[in-house]
């Protein structure tokens, strides 16, 4: 069992179009709005001349800054250059995506009138330092550690990356979970409180751009994943792409003109897709309306549900496909399902759920957990465990989880043998002997690899055991053993004995392939404390312009007032007025943000010319009215004396 941390803790699900954050707070688990009132957030990230935002705000501005608007990051993290569903991605994309060192897929975006090439893991590390942010605001104070959660899917490198990501975004990331293993700790917790007995539990997990199924067996405290499948390519944002496409289409024979390659066009169109997307969850037709879509032209076209459902159904069989699959693995007939709980925004579009549900001959699906929380609530769960905090309900608790796919080594012709196959439970020990393919060799290389194909180069290589001092023999009689073990955390183990001369070696897998090194993360924690307080700096002068538009507005609005002009000389008033239109004019000149020790000053200046106003107002015998705003902002401007209290 991993050491408890101290001090609060999180639980983040790190999602491909939306992130949510939960924490253990007043003895429940708290699903935290965001700045915008909000329970999820985009996942997204904008950057402009000026600054840069993130969630809400940068999704905002997306159809009129598309191309230095990053979205999809989880799509890429992980994941290399010339990965088939990178290069499929990026002709849909409208930012840009290049071949960095090593074959990393690195994000272009022009911040601040300079070209940047931003890494997966440091975009990710932006949108977990939002959610950190707002779980720090709600609770007070600082907050460290976190569990966040990934697809069941993700291999190896993609686990790794994501938690590269976690600690560029200050956080400690205590654990790595699959995430419909998060939502099963929150169904299953629920269920407990009823009574129920020993169920086995379907997770159908479809969001913005991942899919994952995962059979578990529930009782009481013990949850026990018995098998899992899904893709890490399939979610909401392909059901848009296949929107887009046909609309592109259309457009095309309608007007005779080709959008495909105008990015803002094209996210114009995708933000309008994506709407009718959700509207056909509740209707059955809608329509698309998009001003000026190319060339002045106003694009506007009708959708049904049943349309919406023959562009996807394909997708939507591969869903099914995935869910036999998975029950293949658990050796389990869907007839030993007791439930099958949604989960993920996708899975509220009513043809998902019929074919699901036909599939299970009619089963209800269960529906009582919300889709867009239950991650991070199971995460939120996790992490107060973790962290010792909790109360009796959670106490005992025990999860048990498998293998997203199988591990090996390569053999003679570049072949995988198998020796932990996919949806084996962990922690777990295998091991096998092999011996050496060439006459009297002194020296043994076994190269690790994760993945189901048969061949090696088809596979994801995680790293290499080389045993050395072999005795030289002919080929296939010297004898190898090999042991792979993996404990509670998912961390492979793997060592090499020669059983000959005893002779041994042995490697943490730590993907080193996939994973940026110790370097390239501090340099990139640098760069995300940068971008941070640049953001601060920037928020800074904002607020000292907008206290200083505050305080001329108000002052304007007061030195205008019929008692202040009976008491005022016309003169001193005049030139109070010019004075505050002058500061006004000078706001109004230009958009651009000066640094905040300019509008401090301004503000002071106003201050000492404006100091006969309160003069009056102190020497008032109590007849001068000012409403509620007024009383409160001079109260501030005379250093917090109420107006009442003033003889």
């Amino acid at each position: 069992m991993a050491a408890k941390e101290e001090g609060p803790a999180i639980g983040i699900d790190l999602g491909t179009t939306y992130s949510c954050v939960a924490m253990w707070k007043n003895d429940r688990v708290e699903i935290i709005a965001n700045d915008q009132g909000s329970r999820t957030t985009p996942s997204y990230v904008a950057f402009t001349d000026k600054e840069r935002f993130i969630g809400d705000a940068a999704k905002n501005q997306v159809d009129m800054n598309s191309k230095n608007t990053v979205y999809d990051a989880k799509r890429l993290i992980g994941r290399r250059f010339n990965d088939e569903s990178v290069q499929r991605d990026m002709k849909l994309w409208p930012f840009k995506v290049v071949d960095g060192d090593g074959g990393k897929p690195m994000i272009v975006i022009k911040s601040k009138g300079e070209e940047k090439q931003l890494a997966p893991e440091l975009v990710s590390s932006m949108i977990l330092s939002k959610m950190r942010q707002i779980a720090e605001d709600f609770h007070g104070s600082t907050v460290k550690n976190a569990v966040i959660t990934v697809p069941a899917y993700f291999n190896d490198s993609q686990r790794q990356a994501t938690k590269d990501a976690g600690e560029i975004a200050g956080l400690n990331v205590m654990k790595i979970i699959n995430e419909p293993t998060a939502a099963a700790i929150a169904y299953g917790l629920d269920k407990k409180n009823s009574g129920a007995g020993e169920r086995n539990v379907l997770i159908f997990d479809l969001g913005g751009g991942t899919f994952d199924v995962s059979l578990l067996t529930i009782d009481k405290d013990t949850f026990q994943v018995k098998a899992i499948a899904g893709d890490t390519h399939l979610g909401g944002e392909d059901f848009d792409n296949n929107l887009v496409d046909h609309f592109v289409k259309e457009f095309r024979q309608k007007y005779k003109k080709d959008v495909s390659q105008k990015p803002r066009a094209l996210q114009r169109l995708r933000s309008a897709c994506e709407r009718a997307k959700r509207t056909l969850s509740f209707t059955s037709q809608t329509s698309i309306h998009v001003d000026y879509l190319f060339q002045g032209i106003d694009f506007h076209s009708n959708i049904s549900r049943t349309k919406f459902e023959e562009l996807n159904m394909d997708l939507f069989s591969k869903c099914i496909t995935q869910v036999e699959n998975c029950l293949r693995d658990a050796k389990m007939d869907k007839s030993s399902v007791h439930d099958i709980v949604l989960v993920g925004g996708s899975t509220r579009i009513p043809k998902v759920q019929q074919l699901l549900k036909d599939f299970f001959n009619g089963k209800n699906l269960c529906k009582n957990i919300n889709p867009d929380e239950s991650v991070a609530y199971g995460a939120a769960i996790q992490a107060a465990l973790l962290s010792g905090q909790g109360n009796e309900t959670m106490q005992g608790l025990v999860l048990t989880d498998v293998t997203p796919l199988s591990l090996g080594v390569e053999v003679g012709g570049c072949i995988m043998s198998v020796l932990i196959p996919r949806n084996t439970t962990i922690p777990t020990k295998k091991e096998k002997v092999f011996s050496t393919g060439a006459d009297f060799q002194s020296v043994v290389r076994i190269d690790v690899y994760e993945g189901e194909r048969a061949r090696t180069m088809d596979n994801n290589f995680l790293g290499r055991v080389s045993l050395f001092g072999i005795l030289p023999a002919p080929r296939g009689f010297p004898q190898i053993n090999v042991c792979f073990e993996i404990d509670e955390n998912g961390i492979l183990n793997v060592s090499a004995e020669d059983k000959t001369t005893g002779m041994t070696n042995k490697i943490t897998i730590t993907n080193d392939k996939g994973r940026m090194s110790r370097d390239e993360i501090e340099k990139m924690v640098k760069e995300a404390e940068k971008y941070e307080a640049e953001d601060k700096e920037y928020k800074k002068k904002v607020e000292a312009k907008l206290s200083l538009e505050g305080y001329v507005s108000h002052m304007r609005h007061i030195v205008k007032s019929e008692k202040i002009t009976s008491k005022l000389p016309a003169g001193k008033k005049k030139k109070i007025l010019g004075d505050i239109n002058r500061v006004i004019e000078w706001l109004n000149e230009s958009d651009e943000v000066v640094e905040a020790n300019i509008y401090e000053d301004k503000k002071k200046e106003l201050e000492i010319i404006c100091r006969p106003v309160f003069e009056i107002l102190s020497d008032d015998d109590g007849d001068i009215e000012v409403g509620i705003d007024d009383e409160a902002f001079l109260s501030y401007a005379m250093g917090g004396v109420k107006i009442e209290d003033v003889d």
